[in-house]
């Protein structure tokens, strides 16, 4: 069976229903059994040709094991797709399928392939070995300090957040009221400065990667070239996909590589960090900042 995630409920029903289902119906349940992505990326034409049945089959077999129609059987399916529950020739053809409904659909099939695009093309150009270097840089250092301004000054305060449910050496910059340069001014060699910055450059980043260098901190830069003012100043370059369809950089590669790079830095900590998560989530429990699911 091809590997998906869609909820085993819909399988389990087929195969419940399966006496009660005509024998062309259960061709087509067969086939939807041995190949549930196909089901999310091919329309019902496609799928009936597959499985030498009519294109009514599909829809009366969907039917007969609880559903309106065919497409709101297929829905599902095509959710996991979304979720990345299929692998990549699969995606392009769900992208070429929305593509077929017009003008917007064709957007969102850009969008899409862009996201999932500027992933695929990231990680494949960072080594295990790298992330873990500055996971054990970040760990070993002093006080961490992370560096985004514009769209990335949110990514770096969503980085130190996270990092903060654990650690309390992280510091998103500039502070308000502050640059970059004030915030790094007693910064040293015992610590870190996470930069972001993606075509145009922005300045106020560049410099403070220079003047971190001049006072022996070691530098993290994120950007889009490994020819980028910050990336050959830097001490551990990681280069991102930012491509997309509209006007502004993309994100989504930055956020899945910070994401990455914190579990990295958990990875290669101490055990109490694991002590120090559950007792600021209990903490916020105790303080009933979390709706509490009924018992």
């Amino acid at each position: 069976m091809n590997d998906t995630y869609v909820s085993n409920t819909i399988l389990d029903r087929l195969t419940a229903e399966w006496d009660k289902l005509t024998p062309e119906a259960q061709k087509a349940a067969r086939y939807v059994l041995e190949n549930p992505a196909d089901v999310g990326v091919s329309t019902v034409r496609e799928i009936a040709v597959a499985a030498n049945v009519k294109p009514n089959t599909f829809v009366r077999m969907a039917r007969q094991v609880g559903f309106e129609g065919y497409e709101d059987f297929r829905a599902p399916f095509r959710e996991a797709i979304r979720r990345g529950g299929v692998s990549f020739p699969d995606r392009a053809r769900w992208l070429q399928d929305i593509r077929k409904s017009g003008e917007i659909g064709g957007l969102y099939a850009d969008m899409i392939g862009a996201a999932v695009r500027n992933i695929d093309e990231t990680f494949a150009g960072i080594s295990e070995e790298a992330l873990k270097a500055a996971a054990e840089a970040i760990w070993a250092s002093r006080q961490v300090f992370t560096l985004g301004v514009g769209v990335h000054n949110s990514n770096a305060r969503n980085f130190t957040y996270l990092a903060s449910t654990g650690m309390t050496q992280f510091h998103a910059i500039p502070r308000p009221g502050s640059t970059p340069v004030d915030d790094l001014a007693w910064a040293d060699g015992r610590d870190v400065l996470i930069a972001m910055t993606m075509k145009p450059y922005r300045t106020e980043v560049i410099d403070a990667v220079r003047i971190a260098r001049d006072q022996g901190v070691t530098v993290i830069a994120i950007s889009d070239s490994p020819a980028s003012p910050i990336s050959l100043a830097a001490n551990h370059s990681f280069t991102v996909a930012a491509d997309t369809p509209q006007f502004f950089p993309s994100s989504v590669a930055t956020v899945a590589l910070l994401e990455t790079m914190l579990s990295f830095v958990i990875s290669v900590a101490s055990d109490e960090i694991v002590e120090r998560v559950e007792k600021f989530h209990r903490r916020r429990h105790q303080l009933g900042l979390y709706q509490e699911e009924p018992e």
